[in-house]
């Protein structure tokens, strides 16, 4: 596996598109509802890259296996915390440890970036919550009647946060 930063997504975007949009057809709860087109999925990335956030891409055997962002605050009184967003790992690799070595990564560079308190959020029930979980994530809360799902019922979020 090799992790790669991306300061454009202008090679990867047709392949990024369809991780997007794969996971949302199965059911992620990441912002988006299926069916995602191919162009809302386009728009999504080509506003990804920018000075506030870091974008990784997990490679295997040449395709993207899964991605991951960290979004630095740059609030005068937040420099010292980023979000941990939009992970995603491609079902025909899951389940392998990639995931988490995104986790790290991402928490190895928010420390560079000088970052000592990382957030997070997942809904509740997805399996995301035991990988948060087992990486020293700690629930601060939970809000009901979060985010709208696919099946039409609106679903509880989970907070997570970090001290890294």
């Amino acid at each position: 596996m090799e992790i790669i930063e991306l300061w454009s997504v202008d090679e990867y975007k047709d392949e990024l598109s369809d991780l997007l949009i794969k996971v949302v057809g199965e059911g992620a709860s990441i912002g988006f509802l299926p069916p995602l087109s191919k162009a809302d999925a386009d728009s999504f990335w080509g506003s990804c890259v920018k000075p506030d956030v870091i974008l990784w891409i997990a490679k295997v055997d040449e395709k993207i296996a899964a991605t991951i962002q960290l979004h630095l605050c740059m609030k005068p009184n937040g420099t010292h915390r980023a979000e941990v967003a939009k992970l995603m790992t491609h079902p025909s690799f899951r389940q392998k440890g990639i995931a988490k070595q995104l986790m790290l990564h991402a928490e190895k560079r928010a420390k560079q970036k000088g970052r000592s308190l990382l957030i997070l959020d997942t809904r509740e029930g997805d399996p995301s919550n035991f990988l948060y979980q087992a990486l020293g994530y700690n629930e601060a809360g939970r809000i009901p009647s979060f985010a709208q799902n696919a099946g039409g019922g609106i679903d509880t979020t989970v907070l997570y946060y970090k001290m890294i």
